[in-house]
């Protein structure tokens, strides 16, 4: 008998805290068996304790690391028979600042969590979630998939391709039964975002502070049906669609309050 003991499971990157840390809340309540993953050595240990040991796998990961996720997709097969019924791409890091004054370490570095990474865990995942029946490929775009936020160019970018890969992902893996969605997230409570933008973020609208239960529950919600994105909060979805129709209007709007637009992302 597996760890899991015939449970459905979810395999959570950025596990030990913001969005990770109330998804594996959230499913392990509801009787899952949750692969907690994080760089964060403490925190998932905090996690472990509150969650029982018995009730998931608790490692350390860094997913830049591919050999490292190997190990880790496979001990997660091994808890849970040789499944995984979500696998949520959530691990993620923010450097902004103008494009121009960025440290080109810093912008790899975003580029190879926020994307690489991705990649690497969905490629060496797909075995175990096409020998899952129902299973969901789940990853965190952002709100700054819907038009490209300045003071964060690169992370806003890694995030549209997130979004596109999801999208392309979703077609080839239909004919396997792996349904492939994402969450785009607007202001979301959490470590990753800056002090700064919380404390301006509107108390109302689309923009206005939500917290990271809000993306938990979309995990939860996706995986009971085939719908590709996931706006938090849902308003995000009639912006994306404006930026698509209009985007040299939205362009100038940026532009001319100084790169921000109503609250948005920056």
């Amino acid at each position: 008998m597996s760890r899991a003991k015939g449970r459905k499971s979810i395999f959570i990157t950025g596990a030990a805290s913001g969005m990770g840390r109330e998804t594996a809340r959230l499913f392990a309540k509801q009787g899952w068996f949750v692969g907690a993953f994080d760089v964060q050595d403490a925190p998932l240990k905090a996690l472990e304790t509150e969650l029982g040991a018995d009730n998931g796998l608790f490692q350390r990961l860094d997913v830049t690391n591919r050999e490292a996720y190997r190990a880790a997709v496979a001990d997660f097969a091994t808890a849970t028979g040789g499944t995984m019924d979500i696998l949520f791409n959530n691990a993620g890091i923010g450097k902004g600042g103008p494009y121009e004054d960025m440290a080109w370490e810093d912008v790899l570095a975003v580029v190879n969590v926020n994307l690489i990474a991705v990649l690497s865990g969905i490629h060496l995942s797909l075995p175990l979630l096409k020998a899952t029946p129902g299973s969901l490929c789940f990853s965190t775009s952002s709100s700054s998939a819907t038009f490209g936020m300045a003071g964060i160019a690169v992370y806003s970018a890694t995030k549209h391709a997130v979004k596109g890969f999801t999208e392309a992902l979703s077609v080839e893996m239909k004919a396997h039964g792996v349904r492939v969605a994402d969450t785009l997230p607007g202001l979301i409570d959490t470590p990753i975002l800056p002090d700064e933008a919380k404390l301006r973020a509107p108390k109302e609208g689309m923009w206005r502070l939500i917290p990271p239960i809000a993306v938990a529950e979309a995990v939860w919600s996706a995986y009971a049906t085939d719908k590709i994105h996931w706006y938090v909060p849902p308003e995000l979805h009639d912006f994306d669609t404006q930026a698509t129709a209009a985007p040299e209007l939205l362009r100038d709007a940026m532009a001319a309050s100084g790169g921000v637009l109503a609250g948005a992302p920056a």
